[in-house]
């Protein structure tokens, strides 16, 4: 089990002391939008936690909101093109909602990339040139056929129970390597679970995820992203003092009378960090520094995908800056939803043309940088789309057997694991279950995934709960 005991004698600062660890200039006004959940994942206690040399130091979470159909872009299917429009010749289960059980060819061309000869739909030349960094895992499944169910599981292990995701669990046994910084930072929508995938639930408050700002404009400025974190009110140093001493009597009153003081204590931290972050995240926030050549490679010049590239380039800036989770959504939010029950065509190409170019630029970027070693970079949905038709030109949610993709960060490059059977269904060779894959990444963040342990309510939860087995084929 993973602990951190962490005392500190306040009372033997001096002032000044004080306003360096509290923070000044941290007002309620400085940190606004932060603070609108109760307290930010902030400062976390470094645990130094790893149980075995990690691979990655941090994870990237692409996160394509809606679902991709695997049959589309990385598991190609030549037999539904012989059985178009017939019926799929395999037993389906009961529910098939709103699908049929009549076979949708796919409307994109395949082809082998790279020296791995992986298969990748047209629909995604940038990171088709990536191939050979790419772990290509063809044989995932969930439990929960619907979106807000399999985006729990997707980040948190569990369909409906309120739970820590991995990002939580990451931050509070790892802690950051920035303490300038969340660190763990979430960058576009909120999907159709909410907040829910980086709320720490019964974890300290300090690992929550913090979710700011990722809409791009021409006239984007070092503080768009996080707007509430100036000193509005242009305090002097001795105001913030004489602020500082009120907070902190108040504070210690309050304690000596409660024995739950994590979220109080949580909130201070995020004080803390406010007034740290003053100084050091506009810095990482502005792009305005970064090269004409690089702004290109990653679509901000391009009007469709520049909010996502936006996100894309931020998310290598907070990763050379040591922030541990970093998780990019797209989603209904800002219109790029791959939820195509009909016009999969269409949809699937929006999307891929929005997409594709940014996330071929972050690896890109990554491995010019020296980055992609021990950064693990996770793309994928929370599950794939029936092989099937829904209506003319759709798919159905799809559980049974769908692709995730990884690269950098100690996974095997160039290597395709596990495999769906001929029509895309059911996962079928080496089966990949979500609490496999979050015990696979947490083997290369250093961690094993039994020992990660946090004691609540009388119990003891793990994120992988009382399954998961680490998926030792997909690591380098």
């Amino acid at each position: 089990m993973i602990h951190c005991n962490r005392i500190e004698d306040v009372s033997m600062m001096s002032r000044r002391q004080a306003l360096t660890r509290a923070g000044a200039g941290f007002g309620m006004t400085a940190l606004a939008g932060l603070l609108s959940q109760e307290a930010s994942a902030n400062d976390s206690p470094n645990f130094s936690g790893t149980h075995f040399p990690a691979r990655a130091k941090r994870i990237i979470w692409l996160f394509m909101g809606g679902g991709v159909s695997h049959v589309d872009s990385f598991d190609p299917k030549p037999l539904l093109e012989k059985y178009h429009r017939k019926k799929i010749p395999i037993k389906l289960p009961k529910n098939l909602r709103d699908g049929s059980d009549k076979i949708l060819a796919s409307p994109f061309k395949f082809k082998q990339h790279g020296e791995s000869g992986i298969s990748v739909s047209e629909l995604f030349p940038y990171m088709a040139k990536h191939a050979d960094k790419l772990c290509v895992i063809r044989s995932m499944h969930c439990n929960s056929i619907d979106h807000t169910g399999a985006t729990l599981q997707t980040f948190c292990g569990a369909v409906s129970l309120p739970r820590p995701g991995i990002g939580n669990w990451l931050l509070y046994g790892l802690g950051t390597e920035n303490n300038d910084l969340p660190g763990y930072i979430v960058l576009g929508p909120d999907q159709q679970s909410g907040t829910a995938t980086y709320s720490p639930r019964f974890l300290p408050a300090s690992s929550m995820g913090t979710r700011v700002n990722w809409k791009y404009s021409e006239n984007i400025t070092p503080h768009d992203a996080l707007p509430n974190l100036r000193n509005v009110g242009n305090l002097t140093t001795e105001e913030q003092l004489e602020q500082l001493d009120l907070l902190k009597r108040i504070n210690e009153r309050y304690e000596s009378l409660r024995t739950d003081t994590d979220p109080l204590s949580s909130r201070t931290k995020s004080y803390e960090l406010a007034f740290r972050m003053q100084a050091s995240a506009p810095e990482a926030f502005d792009i305005r520094g970064e090269s004409n050549a690089t702004k290109q490679l990653y679509g901000l010049d391009d009007e469709k995908s520049k909010s996502f590239a936006y996100r894309c380039l931020l998310a290598r800036r907070l990763a050379e800056r040591g922030v541990r989770f970093i998780q990019v959504q797209c989603g209904k939010g800002d219109g790029l939803d791959w939820d195509q029950h009909g016009g999969l065509k269409n949809g699937h190409t929006k999307n891929a043309g929005i997409t594709d170019k940014p996330v071929g630029a972050l690896l890109t970027d990554l491995e010019s940088r020296g980055l992609l070693e021990d950064t693990l970079v996770v793309w994928g949905s929370e599950f794939g789309r029936t092989p099937t038709s829904q209506g003319s030109d759709g798919r159905e949610h799809h559980p049974h057997g769908y692709t995730l993709c990884l690269a950098g960060g100690g996974s095997r490059p160039g290597t395709i694991h596990g495999s769906t059977d001929d029509f895309g269904w059911y996962a079928e060779k080496d089966k990949v279950h979500i609490h496999d894959f979050h015990a696979t990444l947490l083997h290369l963040m250093g961690i094993n995934h039994e020992k990660l342990i946090y004691r609540y309510s009388g119990r003891d939860f793990r994120l992988t709960d009382v399954h998961g087995n680490v998926v030792h084929n997909i690591i380098a």
